[in-house]
């Protein structure tokens, strides 16, 4: 049996989501807009997920927008605040490591002639609050910054980020797709304008997630036709995904997150010990301290190429990424590990994220650093 540590990619689905979601096929399939019983029904349903994720975030109900995704709340987010404030200003921050969800919007607008700053990085994937501090002007309308990055694993600092943020005119946007679940979100105590995520990542369904927006801003809907969602989205809602989604968000709640992190720092240390004892060569990329979730390792095996190793994990039965899975397929170097790192350094050839989530155990890591440990003294180019 194949043994997955790609979670950072997609997580499978918990027994109690596929449960909820197979209740309500069979038994709730009522359209949420219609007035007669089974779409009061429907309607209920979608209102209790949607009460059980404000929570979850410090939010208010009427806060949250149900999405396609984590890319839809993200393109939305960046947008409709381009859109809706270029008289203010058409000045946007973000970082060099985002998720291309973030990335391709704002190019597009930086072609469209917005004027975008892409704050560097430390070797760890920070930011600097200094730099982004002095790229805040007045005419700023959006800072862009994702809470915990998707291939090194890096924390920002957003409650830092939130504050500085607050003191000036612009919107502050988290892509947390990676964060929720993984990290304790609080919109009010970090400031947060607006707030993606996805379902996907938290043991919940696919082509699901919803965008945080506080109550206080207006954006123009990215989505145009029905008036679901108060107006804000059209299209007729996902039943029975966004009540998984619900009940995914119950499971998360009631999980510790120190005690998780510590369970993936964990996962980190036996696979860490078993190269440190088998001498083999390797490096960390951004880090397993305290400014990172534990959830992703991110590894450069030196003198072993990124595809080499993937694949012979694969074939061994272990499932490994080397990157983003939005960008498995392209040819092009991981844009993190550049920021990182530098377009010549070894480790963007050489690596390999391997992500952890709540369903890993002690028993699955250990096969997998065993494995590890017999692929790279096979393949390990000598170095000395």
């Amino acid at each position: 049996m194949d043994i997955y540590l790609d979670n950072a990619a997609t997580t499978p689905m918990s027994p109690t989501v596929i449960a909820k979601i197979t209740q309500e096929m069979k038994n709730d399939f009522g359209n949420p807009s219609s007035t007669y019983g089974l779409g009061r029904a429907a309607r209920h349903t979608v209102d209790q997920a949607r009460t059980k994720i404000a929570k979850v975030i410090n939010a208010a109900d009427n806060e949250i927008i149900f999405t396609s995704g984590g890319s839809e709340s993200n393109n939305t987010a960046i947008f409709g605040t381009a859109y809706s404030r270029q008289k203010i200003g058409k000045k946007i921050i973000t970082t060099k490591i985002e998720h291309p969800s973030v990335l391709e919007p704002i190019k597009k607008l930086e072609r469209e002639g917005y004027e975008v700053t892409y704050l560097d990085v430390n070797h760890n994937g920070q930011i600097s609050l200094v730099d982004l501090k002095n790229a805040l002007t007045p005419d700023t309308i959006l800072v862009s910054v994702m809470a915990v990055n998707n291939e090194v694993g890096t924390i920002n600092p957003l409650t830092e980020i939130g504050a500085l943020v607050a003191q000036s005119n612009a919107y502050f946007h988290v892509d947390a797709v990676q964060g929720l679940g993984n990290i304790e979100l609080d919109v009010k105590k970090m400031k947060i304008d607006l707030l993606s995520t996805s379902a996907h990542k938290i043991n919940g369904p696919k082509f699901l997630g919803f965008l945080f927006k506080n109550n206080q801003i207006k954006l123009p809907s990215l989505i145009l036709g029905g008036e679901q969602e108060l107006k804000r989205r059209a299209g007729t809602e996902n039943v029975p995904a966004i009540a998984g989604f619900g009940e995914a968000i119950k499971e998360i709640e009631q999980i510790d997150k120190i005690k998780l992190q510590a369970k993936y720092a964990h996962f980190q240390h036996l696979i860490l010990a078993e190269l440190d004892q088998a001498k083999i060569k390797y490096q960390i990329n951004g880090g397993t301290g305290a400014h990172c979730s534990h959830h992703v390792l991110n590894l450069r095996i030196n003198g072993v190429a990124t595809t080499l190793l993937q694949t012979s994990l694969d074939l061994a039965g272990f499932a490994v990424s080397g990157g983003s899975a939005c960008t498995a397929g392209s040819l092009e170097p991981s844009h993190v590990l550049i920021a990182c790192y530098g377009a010549d350094s070894i480790r963007v050839e050489e690596s390999v994220r391997i992500s952890f989530g709540r369903y890993n155990t002690d028993e699955e890591i250990e096969s997998f650093a065993k494995q590890l440990v017999k692929i790279a003294s096979k393949l390990q180019v000598n170095e000395n």
